[in-house]
């Protein structure tokens, strides 16, 4: 069953507006210290639940996803007041982004932290054509409308699975966020609603991957 979107991420949303705003002249950063960074070609899984790992493209790999979450938790997290998250995701296949008709989409990817909805977007691998073009909300949050593949780190990819070995079927985007924290320990989730009730393995029609994450702990006054 298909939750409807309430946006939970607005606190974290907003108290990451006031962070980097270039009005708010309060906040100052005092210093950054990555804390955590694994593209998991050291094969470590350390503090993952629902983890896997696989080879594409002669690379190592967190995946792959369809209607999942895996998340990772971090633990003896130096003083700070803000992280900054940045996750590599490869959208594999036929990602529909912001169409809605009940059948193949929307397509929806987000994360949490400590449970908590902080992003949510679309994928689209669609080609668009002036009569045939399936809009995604990224780089924004959804319900953004922009062009498939618009904000990606690499688009020549070839599928995975129902598109395998065709170039242009999987996309890489590196997402980059920053949010108020302050515990001594996160808990990163990500996940995916994806829909293609027509697929006869939607596993194989449209799934995600993780090339890398990366974690820097902030201090700002």
């Amino acid at each position: 069953m298909r939750v409807n979107y309430k946006k939970p991420f607005l606190n974290y949303f907003f108290g990451f507006i006031i962070l980097i705003s270039a009005g708010a002249c309060q906040d100052e950063l005092l210093g950054e210290e990555k804390i955590y960074s694994n593209n998991f070609n050291q094969l470590d899984l350390r503090n993952f639940n629902n983890s896997r790992l696989f080879v594409f493209e002669n690379d190592t790999i967190m995946g792959f996803y369809h209607n999942e979450e895996v998340w990772v938790k971090l633990y003896d997290i130096p003083p700070h007041s803000a992280l900054k998250i940045t996750i590599e995701v490869l959208a594999h296949d036929s990602w529909d982004g912001n169409l809605d008709d009940g059948v193949s989409g929307p397509d929806y990817w987000y994360f949490k932290l400590d449970d908590e909805e902080v992003y949510r977007t679309t994928f689209s691998n669609s080609v668009c054509v002036s009569t045939y073009c399936l809009r995604q909300s990224y780089p924004e949050q959804f319900f953004k409308q922009n062009f498939p593949k618009e904000g990606a780190v690499q688009t020549n990819l070839p599928g995975l699975c129902s598109t395998a070995g065709v170039p242009n079927n999987t996309t890489r985007y590196s997402i980059t966020k920053t949010f108020r924290h302050f515990q001594d320990s996160v808990k990163i989730t990500m996940g995916d609603e994806l829909m293609q009730t027509n697929a006869f393995s939607p596993l194989c029609d449209e799934s995600w991957s993780v090339s890398k994450i990366e974690v820097s702990a902030m201090t700002v006054r």
